[in-house]
């Protein structure tokens, strides 16, 4: 058993729609696998022009429809003590993931990654190797999304629990 919890954070541009959904979904995973008193999950954006903010209705609206609750959540920003405090950090995209890697401090814990392709998926998820940014689509591309980020986070929990040992 583990002395600390596995601390996670999920990262995107705004935190308002891939972030918080890939949080919820991963949180839903734990949840199914009754793991929750293991897992520190959170999400947070690469921008701050949505600090506060809910998640954005249509991202709310789909992820209710599969029993999950983004309503609770507020889009804050990624700040110098995440890199400290995670042990891994996923981007939802190639420029997230760049970003996140400048902005790391040479003295960080987090493991950063590209949520879709890691650990072992060179190939991504469905296809994709990055999670779509839905902000300027329609509902279909939240729907997406979800679908993406469940099967990664699925994925990624095997072999988190593996790796540490959980099971």
């Amino acid at each position: 058993m583990p002395s600390e919890k596995v601390k996670i954070l999920m990262v995107c541009l705004g935190n308002i729609c891939r972030s918080p959904t890939a949080e919820v979904a991963f949180r839903h995973e734990v949840a199914k696998r009754k793991l929750e008193h293991l897992f520190d999950i959170d999400s947070a954006g690469t921008g701050t022009w949505h600090i506060g903010e809910k998640p954005d209705s249509r991202a709310r609206a789909a992820a209710a429809k599969r029993d999950m609750d983004l309503e609770s959540l507020q889009a804050r920003t990624v700040t110098p003590e995440d890199f400290h405090h995670f042990d891994y950090i996923f981007a939802m995209d190639a420029q997230n993931l760049s970003d996140l890697k400048t902005m790391q401090p040479t003295s960080s814990k987090s493991n950063i990654q590209l949520f879709l392709t890691w650990p072992d998926k060179e190939g991504g998820q469905n296809g994709y190797q990055e999670v779509p940014d839905p902000f300027y689509s329609n509902e279909d591309e939240f729907e997406l999304v979800l679908d993406l980020v469940v099967a990664a986070s699925a994925d990624i929990l095997d072999h988190i629990v593996d790796t540490h040992q959980l099971a």
